[in-house]
């Protein structure tokens, strides 16, 4: 489930400046086709996910409501459009299938259609028995080379999503597979700049937290990092902050804090020349001290560094990562599935998120 939120009047904003998504009629159906069911796959800020099946076909699928509040139909039907060419037809198998749009008899409430696919992998995650071993290496590279080849697929159509986080990725049926889903933050590089807060804290790219006007989808590349550092320490963030200066100092903390050899742009930036000088920043980076060879073999961690890298232009891209010789050979995903509850679950950790400005 989604958890950040869009004001209303950021969202509807946001969908009257889409230039750089192809303006294109999407055909609306009606939700009187499906029947839906008491299942609710998920909760958020932007409304509801239930199951559904399509009358005629007995067709299982996931229906999206995003009410009047959420940004109404101009925002559903911008997000339509951005996971359609996200998810390429079906030629993107690691992006959430998109069926259309319907209207509910009577109403503008627009519907999105999508396939129904699994728990998120953030509810799988934390399901996992306290004390439960690590996930094995082969597992987590699995999983990121399906995430990096949908993401790599996605940035080929110039589509950003801002909000990657085990939430808004879905495990597939029989749990081989992952997807990612929830565009209702995507944007187009095609759009002009500037481009504003989008996301959620614990996953936000340093570039964002301080407001580079001017971001690519390489934030989605971060976003992907502290994904795969999750999956290896068992659901557990890595970077745990309040609000955007804390972010960036738990980021810091680990990576240690930026200088003029390693990212110029940041040197120039308000937090770099007011803030840091009256903090105690880190400057070692000490991302191998808690992924060390015991948990994450050389290549794995230098995968893992190279997502998780401050300076965006030195930042892997998802085609590069998926070029690198960890993934030579990526076994089939086997994620796992019933676990017996030795203890009682922990507590949901509170994610933090922004709106969209």
């Amino acid at each position: 489930m989604a958890a950040c939120c869009v004001e209303p009047a950021a969202a509807a904003a946001a969908a009257r400046s889409h230039s750089g998504l192809k303006r294109r009629r999407v055909a609306v159906g009606s939700s009187e086709q499906y029947e839906e069911t008491a299942c609710r796959l998920g909760k958020g800020s932007f409304g509801a996910v239930v199951k559904a099946r399509h009358r005629d076909t007995g067709q299982t699928v996931a229906i999206k409501r995003l009410g009047a509040e959420h940004g109404g139909p101009e925002a559903a039907l911008r997000e339509a459009r951005f996971l359609e060419d996200a998810s390429g037809g079906g030629a993107n198998p690691f992006v959430v299938g998109f069926h259309g749009v319907v209207r509910a008899p009577g109403t503008f409430e627009l519907r999105l259609v999508m396939e129904c696919v699994g728990p998120s992998l953030h509810d799988l995650l934390r399901k996992r028995p306290r004390g439960s071993p690590p996930l094995p290496e082969a597992t987590v590279r699995a999983a990121m080379w399906q995430l990096l080849t949908g993401a790599e697929k996605m940035h080929a159509a110039r589509i950003v999503h801002r909000d990657i986080k085990p939430q808004n990725i879905l495990v597939g049926e029989g749990h081989t597979a992952v997807k990612i889903c929830d565009f209702g933050l995507a944007m187009s590089t095609d759009d002009r700049p500037p481009y504003g807060h989008a996301g959620t804290l614990w996953y936000m790219a340093p570039e964002m937290l301080l407001e580079k006007p001017d971001y690519d989808t390489q934030v989605d590349v971060w976003s992907l990092g502290c994904v795969m550092a999750e999956l290896i320490n068992n659901g557990t963030p890595l970077f745990e902050g309040f609000y955007d200066q804390g972010q960036l100092c738990a980021i810091f903390d680990v990576l240690g804090a930026p200088d003029d050899s390693t990212w110029p742009w940041f040197s120039d930036t308000a937090f770099a020349t007011v803030v840091m000088p009256e903090l105690d920043v880190q400057q070692e980076n000490r991302l191998r001290e808690l992924f060390p060879e015991t948990k994450l073999s050389k290549q794995g961690f230098e995968v893992l560094s190279g997502l998780l890298t401050c300076n965006p232009d030195k930042r892997l891209t998802a085609a590069a990562a998926l070029r690198h010789p960890w993934f030579a050979k990526v076994d089939a995903l086997e994620l796992p599935k019933k676990v017996e509850m030795l203890s009682p679950l922990p507590k949901r950790l509170r994610i933090h998120a922004v709106c969209v400005t």
